[in-house]
Order: structure tokens, then sequence, then C-alpha cells
């Protein structure tokens, strides 16, 4: 198993039970065959480019152990969702 650090940006305007859905999905991919370890929330920060008209974005940080088919997984889900402007995981 690989350490990983998946950093995603919600939408600004997006509300507590969007974050929190978004987050619980993100843990039930990895709980699948890995191990969240840590979740940092960063909160709202200033974007360094607008994204789809928006120029803040709910950053959250997520430490997680896990086998090369999770990040993969994660990768389609965040794409999909609409709420996720950018994400990005690398092996930490």
């Amino acid at each position: 198993m690989k350490n990983y650090e998946l950093v995603y940006v919600v939408k600004p305007n997006s509300d507590d039970e969007t974050k929190e859905s978004v987050l619980n999905k993100i843990k039930d991919v990895i709980s699948s065959n890995g191990e969240v370890e840590k979740v940092d929330t960063w909160g709202n920060k200033k974007l360094a480019y607008q994204i789809a008209k928006f120029t803040e974005g709910f950053y959250v940080l997520v430490n997680f152990k896990s086998g090369v088919e999770v990040p993969k997984e994660l990768d389609r889900n965040l794409k999909i969702n609409e709420n996720v402007i950018r994400h990005m995981i690398v092996v930490a």
C-alpha cells in the first residue's frame, strides 16, 4: 500500500450538507481497499485563477493509504461530481 494525498476544491456556494456528502463519498471509496489517515479542512480560499466563474473555493486535504486502484476510482468519481471544481491526487 502506498501513501497518497488528495486535495479537492468544492464550489464555495455549496451548503455544508453537500460538502459533507462529497467527503463521505471519498471516504467510502477509500475504505473499500485502503484507509483514511487524516482529513484536513482548509475552508474557503482564494483561487489562483478563475474556475467556472468562481474566484474562491472550499479546500479539503485527505491523506490516505491504499492500493493503486483506489486513486483511479477516486479520480473517476471526482470528475463526474458537479460540486467539485478541481482535484489532484499525488503519491506522498
